[in-house]
């Protein structure tokens, strides 16, 4: 079995190097998030597992909001939010983080791959 020692001690630098190099979002903070209703909902219901600038760079319709929250839930464990709470964290991404926001109006961010064609 080859040693992967050396491969181990590199891997490590270079997170350390990206950690260091990479300044942390202005999203990464509640307070820097657009106000209103659903912002702390979202927030919080996407900080627990990644930065909330993997959020507000995918500019998505409100459709592709729905889906990324059933694909969180269903294929990477995020606990289902209820009816209303789940409503006020799709209005408020849908507002605030929309398919149009920095793309000129082109489609940006994750596709179902098991939707119906449209």
């Amino acid at each position: 079995m080859p040693d992967l020692r050396p491969w181990r001690a590199r891997l490590a630098a270079a997170a350390l190097c990206a950690a260091v190099a990479s300044p942390a979002s202005a999203f990464d903070e509640l307070e820097a998030l657009p106000e209103g209703p659903g912002r702390e909902e979202s927030y919080y219901s996407c900080i627990a597992c990644h930065s909330f600038q993997v959020v507000t760079r995918q500019g998505m319709s409100r459709g592709m909001w729905e889906d990324t929250i059933t694909l969180m839930s269903e294929r990477h464990g995020m606990p289902e939010l209820q009816p209303d709470e789940r409503e006020m964290v799709v209005n408020y991404l849908a507002e605030h983080f929309p398919a149009t926001q920095a793309t000129g109006g082109s489609r940006r961010g994750w596709t179902n791959p098991f939707a119906p064609p449209q």
